[in-house]
C-alpha cells in the first residue's frame, strides 16, 4: 500500500485554495478521498419555514422527492429545495451521493451499515438512525459504489 503524504503550505500571498494529488495511480483509497473533496465544496440555497438558508453538502444524509417537491435531511432538520432529483445528481456527480431509488439520493459517507434485503435490495442505516431502500434497479452501483 502507497504511504499518503500530507504537505500544507499556508501563506497570505496565495489568493484561493490550490489541491494538487500527485499519484503513482489512481486507486480506490484515492478515489474516495477525492469523492470527499469535491462533495465538500458543494452548498444548496434551501428553505425552512420560509426562511432561506445555504446548507453544505457534507451534512446532507440524503435527499428526496415528494410529490415534485425535493427536501434535504440533515442529522437535525428537513429543508426543501426547487431544484429537481436529476438537478441534484447532476451537480453531485463525483462525490460520495450516489441515487438509490427513483425518488431518493443518498450521501453513502453517512452509512453507517448495510444489510442485504429479498429480491436484491439492501437496507443501510444511516448515523441518525434512519433506515433507507436501495432499489434493486440501483442495487448493483451501490454495492459497487459503497461496498467496493
Amino acid at each position: 500500500m502507497t504511504t499518503i503524504r500530507l504537505k500544507i503550505e499556508e501563506s497570505t500571498k496565495f489568493q484561493e485554495i490550490e489541491i494538487t494529488i500527485k499519484c503513482p495511480e489512481l486507486d480506490e483509497r484515492l478515489s474516495r478521498l477525492i469523492q470527499q473533496i469535491n462533495q465538500m465544496m458543494y452548498s444548496f440555497t434551501v428553505t425552512q419555514d420560509d426562511a432561506v438558508y445555504s446548507i453544505q453538502s457534507s451534512d446532507v444524509l440524503y435527499i428526496e422527492t415528494v410529490d415534485n417537491a425535493s427536501f434535504l435531511y440533515t442529522q437535525e432538520d428537513v429543508y426543501e429545495s426547487e431544484l429537481k432529483l436529476y438537478e441534484f445528481e447532476n451537480q453531485l456527480k463525483n462525490t460520495r451521493f450516489l441515487r438509490v431509488s427513483k425518488h431518493m439520493i443518498v450521501n453513502t459517507s453517512k452509512i453507517e451499515s448495510v444489510r442485504a434485503l429479498l429480491n436484491g435490495r439492501f437496507e443501510a442505516t444511516l448515523e441518525n438512525g434512519e433506515m433507507i431502500i436501495v432499489n434493486r434497479h440501483y442495487a448493483k452501483i451501490f454495492r459497487k459504489h459503497f461496498l467496493g
